[in-house]
């Protein structure tokens, strides 16, 4: 098992609102190896977004650790964090609001290059964006092209590229496909793997969408309400998943079956109130093997095979 790059430690973020606080991440932990991809996943709402915007810094965390490369960023000023950034960067799920329209695409992949100052001379900047637009799948005439001439998949090129223009070692991907054709997402996925395996990438992969992600993921950490409730390589996960959330969640996948044999698992019942929770099992209301000790706090986190994590009381050694 190689050193991990990525260490979250009791990680939190919440908001403050007119009812209260709302825990948009409440109390998470986990870590991501050089190389490797985590998806996290979960319905819209669930936190999984804050998380990748909470890593970066991009919003301050409440509480808990972020340790990149052995160093605790969270402990970093603004100015040595900005600095850090030149290693850490995001793919933004809607690529036309998250790029500048008034800008050319070369512009916009040039600038990350100009203000970091990684590169000063013209002639070497301008060979390093055509490199990256090469990299990415752009064609040379599009150089002098703007957002708002171009279709989504090449606008999500765009970020990708100006993401790559600063070397880093890891990527967060806020759903970059989500917005996409399928045929589109496909390419922009492939794209994703190829540079990983390129350049040593480590990515953390926000998702709603379980069918991309068992074919990009390493390990897929489930959330609910700010909260991990299962963690596990995909394989493991899609074979033996153990939270009835997760479950339910992996259920839905459409499956080109004739006639349809899954068994679909419909959630009842209401979602928890993330402002001021109370103590207890995020997924109570909407569980159909609720006991009383539900009740009594949200279940610890157990390992239930190697590398398999799961909050809940229905797994095995619970007494």
């Amino acid at each position: 098992m190689s050193q991990p790059i990525l260490e979250v430690k009791n990680l939190k973020k919440y908001f403050k609102v007119s009812s209260g606080l709302l825990h948009a991440v409440d109390d998470i932990s986990f870590t991501v190896e050089k190389g490797k991809t985590i998806g996290l996943v979960g319905e819209s709402g669930c936190g999984k977004s804050t998380t990748g915007r909470v890593i970066l810094r991009l919003l301050e965390p409440t509480s808990g650790n972020i340790i990149f490369n052995g160093q605790d960023i969270t402990k970093l000023s603004k100015r040595a964090m900005r600095k850090k950034r030149c290693e850490m960067q995001m793919i933004f799920q809607d690529p036309f609001s998250s790029i500048d329209p008034r800008k050319t695409v070369s512009q916009i992949i040039r600038q990350p290059i100009i203000v970091n100052k990684i590169l000063t001379d013209e002639s070497a900047i301008k060979l390093r964006v055509s490199e990256l637009m090469e990299m990415v799948g752009l064609a040379e005439r599009l150089h002098d092209a703007y957002p708002h001439e171009l279709d989504g998949g090449r606008r999500q090129r765009i970020g990708i590229a100006r993401a790559m223009a600063m070397n880093p070692k890891f990527i967060v991907c806020d759903e970059p496909v989500s917005a996409l054709d399928v045929s589109i997402q496909a390419q922009i996925l492939n794209l994703l793997k190829t540079m990983q395996k390129k350049f040593d990438i480590t990515y953390i992969f926000i998702t709603h969408d379980l069918a991309v992600v068992n074919y990009f993921a390493d390990e897929i950490a489930v959330m609910y309400l700010g909260k991990i409730v299962e963690r596990a390589p995909t394989e493991e996960l899609f074979e033996n998943p153990i939270h009835p959330y997760t479950k339910a969640l992996l259920s839905a996948i459409p499956v080109p079956e004739v006639p349809f044999t899954r068994k679909r698992i419909i959630l009842k019942g209401e979602i928890s109130s993330p402002v001021n929770p109370l103590d207890e099992c995020r997924f109570l209301k909407r569980c159909e093997y609720a006991q009383d000790v539900c009740r009594s706090g949200h279940p610890e986190t157990r390992e239930v095979s190697p590398g398999h994590f799961v909050s809940c009381n229905l797994v095995r050694g619970y007494q």
